[in-house]
């Protein structure tokens, strides 16, 4: 019995959902796949608490021929971001911070943060301090570095944030003006990665050896880590990005990797996990907290983390009709985002085209799990493929 056999299957039919229905997504996969434009793919799907849909198609390594299985281990890049984030709701739970205490109490050198002024012509003192929500909601004024001419893109690409430890991470952050002031905007970054740090710092433990003890264990997420060992290596995916002949090559050196199957500890991009601990890690706040006896936040705490916590205006990643709660997106406007979803679905995804959503109103978690760093049509049409299965 392989493990995803442990967790609880149904038949479609039994939840509401068809089978003849769910069995076009497969078909919808491999085209991509005999396309040339990804190497293979697992879908999964779970209502009720149960299996619906656990699919693979295509190749965990092309050269080789080597099938992706189901237990085949990932990079899940930005789905880290949601396990942080919880981590951080656990600590906040148990009294160490209120959602507005200023990050440099924790963090000191947060403390008297600069801002780069619009164009990048001048720098000003931040108007406010930095919040750990500022931080969960990615409106800390903390960006990802880019290509751009705006100085701090430059400083951004000079600093080494993944050559030493959290600690020499936050300080070199805390060195940078920030692209705005907190709370001003959305902006997408390393506000996550610095949330990994300040759970290090609250907790008096390794930010790893913490979502190992407090989180991927207790949920039994055993092939989730920072690393896969050598025992494991047959089962890790090799990693792909678009080629100039319109198909796919292998990216030889991973971003955020430290070594050839090792991440930096990073709170924002470094797990790498499987659909199946994915799922268990998914099930838990579908369940508001809990899942197979193990609770790890309260039900209330759960509601407020799917709540939208940014203006109205601010749309994360150009994402229209949604809004973003404490370390996930949000649906607001279900017309406004142009496919099927329920208003309250909360999601997100990583560099390397995975993605997952829980949808509480449909109680129903679903997971795509590829690796591909590049444009991923694909994506939405598994959304529209889930959806259009259900019939009850």
């Amino acid at each position: 019995m392989t493990r995803y056999e442990t967790l609880p299957h149904s038949v479609p039919e039994n939840v509401g959902m068809a089978t003849a229905r769910l069995a076009r997504i497969a078909p919808v996969m491999q085209r991509w796949v005999d396309n040339g434009k990804i190497p293979g793919a697992l879908t999964m799907i779970a209502r009720e608490g149960s299996i619906v849909h656990f699919e693979k198609v295509g190749m965990q390594d092309v050269a080789t021929a080597k099938p992706i299985e189901f237990d085949t281990i990932f990079r899940i890049y930005s789905m880290t971001k949601p396990i942080t984030s919880v981590a951080v709701m656990m600590l906040y739970e148990e009294g160490h911070f209120q959602l507005n205490t200023p990050v440099s109490e924790f963090i000191p050198a947060f403390k008297d943060m600069k801002v780069y002024t619009e164009g990048g012509t001048d720098i000003v003192d931040a108007e406010r301090e930095m919040t750990i929500k500022h931080l969960l909601t990615h409106t800390s004024g903390l960006i990802y570095g880019g290509d751009g001419e705006h100085p701090i893109h430059e400083r951004y690409r000079n600093a080494n944030f993944y050559g030493g430890g959290l600690a020499d991470m936050a300080q070199a952050l805390g060195n940078i003006p920030l692209a705005h002031h907190p709370g001003a905007f959305w902006s997408y970054g390393m506000s996550t990665d610095v949330l990994g740090y300040l759970i290090e710092v609250v907790s008096g433990m390794p930010f790893e050896e913490f979502l190992k003890t407090r989180i991927l264990d207790p949920l039994g997420m055993r092939d989730t880590a920072f690393s896969v060992p050598v025992e494991k290596a047959d089962r890790y995916a090799t990693l792909y990005e678009p080629s100039e002949d319109g198909g796919i090559q292998v990216i030889e050196k991973a971003p955020v990797s430290s070594g050839p199957r090792s991440f930096f500890h990073s709170g924002g991009a470094g797990l790498l996990s499987t659909a199946e601990d994915y799922l268990r890690f998914c099930l838990m706040l579908l369940n508001e907290g809990e899942q197979d006896g193990v609770r790890l936040l309260g039900r209330k705490t759960v509601h407020f983390i799917r709540m939208n916590h940014i203006h109205e205006d601010f749309h994360p990643l150009d994402r229209e009709g949604c809004g973003f709660g404490l370390g996930f997106s949000v649906v607001r406007d279900v017309a406004q985002t142009q496919t099927l979803a329920s208003e309250g679905t909360f999601s997100w995804g990583g560099l390397a085209s995975t993605t997952f959503w829980i949808d509480p109103v449909e109680n129903l978690v679903a997971i795509l799990m590829t690796q591909l760093i590049g444009d991923s049509p694909f994506l939405s049409q598994f959304k529209v493929l889930t959806y259009q299965a259900l019939i009850d």
